[in-house]
C-alpha cells in the first residue's frame, strides 16, 4: 500500500468516528436539556457503548500501520499542510488513547456521566453528601488516567495536555504568578479612599421571556448564525458542534438578574461562532477542530469581556435594553455601564466581572492539582475551598452550590481543564489588541452596532485555520510575538483606571 492509499483510508476511519462522535454530542446535548430523570441509568449505558465503539476503533492496530506508511513519505514536508497537521493530530490520539486501558477509558466516561446527571439535581438542593461519592472515584479513576498517560514533571500534566498540548502545571502556575499579584494590586488600589462601587441605581430584574428574546436578538447581531445553530436552557451553559450547520447553545437564566443569561449567551456564542467559522470541508478530519480549550475559551471570553462589557456596546444596545426593560428607564448610560463593569468578588465564577474572574481560575487550579497530585482528598475538598476562596476572593461561600458545587466540570470528569479559561483570557487580551492595531478603534464600529469587522478578522486569523497551529504557535503568527499576560493586565488597569478615575 502506498502513502496517498493509507491517508484515504486514515480519512475515511476518521470521518467514521467523527459521526460517533456526532452521536455522542447529541447523546450528551439531550441528556441535558430534555432526557426525563428516570432515562438517566439508560443514557449512562448508551454513552459508554458509543465510547467503547469509538476508543476500539481509534486505538485499533491497522490505524498505527497506516500512519506509518503515510508519515513515511512527503506528506510530512510541510508541517502545515493539512495532511501533515492531520497525521500529526492522528498519531497524537491514538497513542494517547492506547496508553489508557480500554476499561479504565470506559469507565470514566460512565462515572461522569452518572455523576452529572447527580449533580444537576443535587447542587439546587445543596446536598454535596450525594455527589461526593461519585467524585472521590472520578479522582480515583483520573489519578489512573495520568499514570497510564505519563509524565515529566507531576500527574497533573498528563490531564492538562488533553486540553492544552505543550503547557504544564509549572507554567500555568507561573502565569498566575504574574498575573493574580496584578489584579490583587488593582483592587486595593480601587478601595483606595473607600468603597469603589456604592450601591447601584441600576437593578437587573426582568422577566426571563425578555431576557432570552434579548439574548437571542444579541447573538444574532454578534454573528452566531441561528440558521445553523439554536439557543436552550440547561443546569450549566455549554456550546456543543455536533456537525456541519449545527452548532448548539445553552444559557441559564435568572430572574433577578438579566447579565446572567445575557453574558452566557454572548459567551457561549463566541465558542459557536468559532466552530462556525472551522474549515468545513474538512470536517471529520483532525483539522476541523479548534486549535485547543485555551484558544476557544479565548473567542468566548473576548466576546463576553473585550466586546459584550465594552462602551462601544452599550452605546449601540442599551437603547434596546431599556426599551425591553422598564426598570432601566431613568438610568443614565453611564450609570448602566459601570454597573455592569462593576469589580464584585462574588462566589460564583459564571457571574464574575473581568477584573476577578481569574481569581476564581486560580482558586479551581490550585484544588484540582493538589486533588490529581494526591496532596488533597475529596473528604477535605470543601474545607479547601473555603480557605481558598478567603485566600483570593476574601470571602466564604455560603452553601455547597456556591462553593464546592458550583461547576459542573469536575463531576463530569473534566479535571486539568480550568487552566484553559485563563489562557483564554490573557488569548483574547493579546488577540484583541492585534485586532485593534489593524482595524481601528473597535469601541466606534461597536456603537455602530457593527461585529462583522471584528468577527471576519478572527475568521480569517483564528477560525479558519483548525487545528492547524499548535496554541502558542497561533498566538505568534496572529500578533507577531508570543504570549504576554501583560497585555492582560494592561487592559484591566486601563479599563479600571478609566471606569473610577483612579
Amino acid at each position: 500500500m502506498n502513502a496517498p492509499e493509507a491517508y484515504r483510508k486514515l480519512v475515511s476511519r476518521s470521518r467514521e468516528i467523527s459521526h460517533l462522535d456526532s452521536a455522542m454530542e447529541l447523546a450528551y446535548w439531550d441528556q441535558r436539556i430534555n432526557v426525563p430523570a428516570k432515562g438517566h441509568a439508560h443514557r449512562v449505558r448508551h454513552l459508554a457503548a458509543l465510547w467503547k465503539m469509538r476508543y476500539r476503533r481509534f486505538t485499533d492496530s491497522r490505524i498505527g500501520d497506516l500512519l506509518a506508511i503515510a508519515e513515511n513519505s512527503p506528506f510530512m514536508d510541510d508541517p502545515a499542510s493539512v495532511e501533515a497537521v492531520n497525521l500529526r493530530e492522528w498519531r497524537r490520539l491514538h497513542h494517547r488513547l492506547k496508553q489508557v486501558p480500554e476499561k479504565l477509558a470506559i469507565e470514566i466516561v460512565r462515572i461522569g456521566t452518572e455523576a452529572e446527571a447527580v449533580w444537576e439535581r443535587a447542587r439546587p438542593k445543596n446536598n454535596w453528601r450525594r455527589i461526593q461519592p461519585l467524585l472521590e472515584r472520578i479522582v480515583v479513576l483520573k489519578r489512573q488516567e495520568a499514570e497510564a498517560l505519563g509524565y515529566e514533571h507531576e500527574p497533573y500534566d498528563a490531564l492538562l495536555a488533553d486540553y492544552e498540548l505543550g503547557e504544564t502545571a509549572g507554567v500555568i502556575d507561573a502565569l498566575l504568578k504574574k498575573l493574580i499579584p496584578a489584579i490583587l494590586r488593582v483592587l486595593d488600589r480601587l478601595k483606595e479612599g473607600g468603597e469603589p462601587w456604592p450601591e447601584s441605581p441600576v437593578t437587573f430584574g426582568a422577566p426571563m421571556s425578555e431576557q432570552e428574546a434579548f439574548a437571542h436578538d444579541v447573538a444574532h447581531c454578534l454573528g452566531y448564525g441561528m440558521e445553523g445553530g439554536r439557543i436552550d436552557v440547561s443546569a450549566h451553559p455549554f456550546a456543543t458542534g455536533l456537525g456541519p450547520g449545527d452548532v448548539r447553545i445553552t444559557a441559564r437564566y435568572r430572574e433577578g438578574d438579566v447579565r446572567e443569561g445575557l453574558f452566557g449567551v454572548v459567551h457561549e456564542a463566541g465558542h459557536a461562532t468559532y466552530v462556525q467559522g472551522l474549515p468545513m470541508d474538512h470536517w471529520g478530519e483532525p483539522l476541523c477542530h479548534v486549535a485547543s480549550l485555551g484558544i476557544d475559551e479565548s473567542q468566548s471570553l473576548l466576546w463576553e469581556y473585550f466586546v459584550a462589557r465594552s462602551r462601544g456596546f452599550w452605546n449601540h444596545f442599551y437603547p434596546v435594553a431599556q426599551s425591553r426593560f422598564p426598570n432601566l428607564a431613568g438610568i443614565s448610560p453611564d450609570a448602566f455601564y459601570k454597573a455592569v463593569n462593576a469589580p464584585s468578588p462574588g462566589s460564583l465564577r459564571v457571574n464574575a466581572d473581568e477584573l476577578t474572574y481569574n481569581l476564581h481560575i486560580a482558586l479551581r487550579f490550585d484544588l484540582e492539582r493538589a486533588l490529581v497530585n494526591q496532596d488533597l482528598e475529596v473528604t477535605d475538598l470543601p474545607g479547601a475551598w473555603d480557605e481558598k476562596s478567603m485566600a483570593y476572593l476574601s470571602r466564604r461561600p455560603s452553601t455547597y452550590g456556591e462553593g464546592v458545587m458550583q461547576d459542573v466540570h469536575w463531576y463530569s470528569g473534566l479535571i486539568g481543564y480550568f487552566p484553559t479559561y485563563t489562557l483564554g483570557h490573557l488569548y483574547a487580551a493579546q488577540f484583541f489588541r492585534s485586532a485593534e492595531k489593524e482595524l481601528g478603534n473597535l469601541d466606534e464600529f461597536f456603537s455602530h452596532g457593527d461585529f462583522t469587522a471584528l468577527r471576519q478578522w478572527l475568521r480569517d486569523r483564528i477560525h479558519s485555520h483548525g487545528a492547524r497551529f499548535l496554541p502558542r504557535q497561533l498566538v505568534r503568527n496572529v500578533t507577531g510575538e508570543g504570549l504576554d499576560p501583560m497585555y492582560l493586565v494592561r487592559h484591566l488597569e486601563e479599563k479600571y483606571s478609566q471606569l473610577y478615575e483612579r
